[in-house]
C-alpha cells in the first residue's frame, strides 16, 4: 500500500478508536475502490454537493461507511474533525450513511439490497432529463444474496443503462462466514453477464488497475457495467484480514490498538 492508502486507513481506524465501535473489516476492503472513485473518476464538487450534473456514487453496503466518510472528509465535503465524532449522539456520521445528513451521501443505505435499485432510478432519471452524469453503486458480496439486487440488474439491462456501474466488493467473507459457505456466488462473472451486464474483473486493491477499468466505462456501449473487485476483508490490518471477528467491533482492546499502530502507523 502507498502512503495515501495508509493515510485513509488511519482516518478509518481513528474513527473506530474514538467511537469505540465500527465495521472495521468491511471498510478496509473498500478503501481503494472508494479512493479511486473520488480521487480519479467522479465528476463532483465538494463546494456544490447538490450540483444536478454531478456523478452519483451510492454505497449500497452501508455498513462500510467509514471508508466513504474518510474520503468525503478528505475531499472537503465536511471537516475532518467530524470523523472524531463517529456514532456520537450529536454527530452527523452514523453507523450507516444517511442522505440529507451527510454532505456527499447520495442515499441512505444499510438495509442491504437497495442501492442498485436506487442507482437504476438515478440512471433512468439522467436519461429522461438528458443529463450526462453517471451512477456508481458499490455492493457487498454478501449483499448480493438479496433478490432485489438481481431484479434491479434485470431492469438496468432492459433499459440499456450504460451510465450505470455496479462495483462488487468481492472479499468473499460475510459477517458470519465465507460467502461460498453461506450462499455460493460462483460463477459470479457469468451471473452478471447473464443478467445483461458487461463485466470486468480487477484486483480491488490495485489503484492503477482500478483507474484503468473505471475510466473506460461503459465497458460496452448500451450495457450497464459490473466491475467485480477481488478484495481482502480487513485489508491492511493483518489481524483483521479475512477474519470475520473483525466484521464489527464494539470495543478495541489495548493489544488490538497496538496491532493497528504497527500495521498503519500512529492514528
Amino acid at each position: 500500500m502507498d502512503e495515501r492508502s495508509l493515510y485513509l486507513r488511519r482516518l478509518v481506524l481513528g474513527s473506530v478508536r474514538s467511537a469505540g465501535r465500527g465495521h472495521v473489516g468491511p471498510a478496509l476492503s473498500l478503501i481503494e475502490m472508494v479512493r479511486v472513485l473520488y480521487d480519479d473518476v467522479l465528476r463532483i464538487d465538494p463546494q456544490n454537493p447538490q450540483d444536478p450534473h454531478r456523478d452519483r456514487a451510492i454505497l449500497s453496503k452501508g455498513h462500510g461507511c467509514l471508508a466513504l466518510y474518510a474520503l468525503l472528509a478528505d475531499r472537503g465535503f465536511f471537516p475532518l474533525s467530524e470523523l472524531d465524532g463517529f456514532c456520537g449522539s450529536d454527530s452527523i456520521l452514523g453507523g450507516h450513511p444517511e442522505y440529507g445528513m451527510v454532505p456527499g451521501v447520495e442515499a441512505s443505505t444499510g438495509a442491504l439490497g437497495h442501492g442498485l435499485s436506487i442507482g437504476v432510478g438515478l440512471a433512468l432519471a439522467a436519461r429522461m432529463r438528458d443529463r450526462s452524469y453517471r451512477t456508481f453503486v458499490l455492493l457487498g458480496d454478501g449483499e448480493i444474496n438479496e433478490g432485489s439486487v438481481w431484479e434491479a440488474a434485470m431492469g438496468a439491462a432492459k433499459h440499456g443503462l450504460d451510465n450505470l456501474v455496479a462495483m462488487i466488493d468481492y472479499n468473499k467473507l460475510q459477517s458470519y462466514g465465507p460467502t461460498d459457505y453461506v450462499l455460493p456466488l460462483e460463477p459470479l462473472a457469468d451471473k452478471w453477464r447473464s443478467f445483461g451486464f458487461a463485466v470486468q474483473e480487477v484486483n480491488g486493491h490495485d489503484v492503477s488497475a482500478l483507474r484503468t477499468v473505471l475510466k473506460q466505462v461503459p465497458a460496452v456501449p448500451g450495457k450497464p457495467t459490473a466491475v467485480i473487485c477481488h478484495t481482502v476483508k480487513g485489508k491492511g490490518l493483518p489481524a483483521a484480514e479475512s477474519n470475520a471477528d473483525w466484521h464489527h467491533k464494539n470495543k478495541l482492546s489495548d493489544s488490538e490498538l497496538d496491532a493497528i499502530r504497527v500495521a498503519v502507523g500512529d492514528f
